[in-house]
């Protein structure tokens, strides 16, 4: 089954693309094999907001979010307003 973990990201008076650089570094350091793929979006017309998506392949989901997922969360929290959430797959 495919699960999902969003995280919207608003940069106070900033660009969310300037997080591209620490995501790749935090992501290099979290993640593990189980991850489908991860990006960075941003917001068509509000720079300042963004929104990292997580897709994972493995059978179980993890309800409160992976480690990485988590872990990237809370090390954003110190700089941005970051909301983090868990989708699965509709049967």
């Amino acid at each position: 089954m495919q699960w999902m973990e969003t995280i919207r990201l608003r940069v106070a008076g900033g660009d969310c693309r300037e997080l591209e650089e620490t995501l790749q570094r935090i992501a290099e350091d979290t993640m593990d094999g189980k991850v489908a793929e991860i990006k960075l979006y941003q917001h068509a017309t509000v720079r300042s907001d963004g929104m990292i998506v997580i897709k994972w392949e493995s059978g179980n989901v993890e309800l409160q979010g992976s480690d990485a997922g988590r872990c990237i969360t809370h090390l954003l929290k110190s700089s941005v307003l970051a909301s983090h959430a868990v989708w699965v797959e509709k049967e």
